[in-house]
């Protein structure tokens, strides 16, 4: 994928918006509700959540670090993708969420007891994520890296590192809105 960078950076700003507004949503609903499972394997709402949290602990920190290390102040005005991480996307994406994908057990709060704190621990990374994006447009996309979740080691580029968190995001925020229908 290349595309403009602002028009990236806009997009993922649009697509956080719109994440924000989902889990108001939530907000109008019970607990009892947002911890109801449609079976036993099935997440709730507030696991869904739950389970984005735990990616954000990580990613939220990556990503402000890289970017304020980044001697790269001199943003390309065009993002490519690379393999590794147009395919993260592609992987976690909300294109791909009829696809069901198998989560580590790291990440995985099914059976957690969670109450409306999940919820704004979510919206504070939102905040944060937004935050983010604003001081990502001042960095080169393509030229800064962060370390992924799973292998921090393993390094993609900043702009495959926004779109795999904000799309994981946009996945499972629609999946938690579901679960409360």
């Amino acid at each position: 994928m290349k595309c403009n960078t602002i028009d990236l950076i806009n997009d993922l700003t649009e697509r956080t918006l719109k994440i924000q507004s989902g889990l108001k949503n939530l907000e109008a609903f019970s607990t009892d509700d947002l911890n109801k499972r449609d079976h036993p394997d099935a997440w709730s709402a507030f696991e869904c959540i739950a389970h984005l949290n735990i990616y954000g602990d990580f990613y939220i920190p990556e990503i402000t670090k890289k970017i304020a290390q980044s001697n790269r102040l001199n943003p390309s005005p065009v993002f490519k993708s690379g393999i590794l991480g147009n395919y993260f996307v592609k992987m976690v994406g909300p294109l791909d969420a009829s696809k069901k994908m198998k989560t580590l057990s790291s990440a995985n709060p099914l059976g957690s007891t969670l109450d409306i704190s999940t919820l704004h621990k979510f919206d504070n990374q939102q905040s944060a994520m937004l935050e983010i994006l604003k001081n990502a447009a001042s960095v080169d996309l393509n030229k800064t890296k962060t370390g992924i979740s799973i292998a921090p080691w393993i390094k993609i580029k900043l702009g495959d590192t926004l779109r795999v968190v904000i799309l994981h995001n946009q996945r499972h925020m629609e999946q938690a809105l579901r679960a409360t229908n």
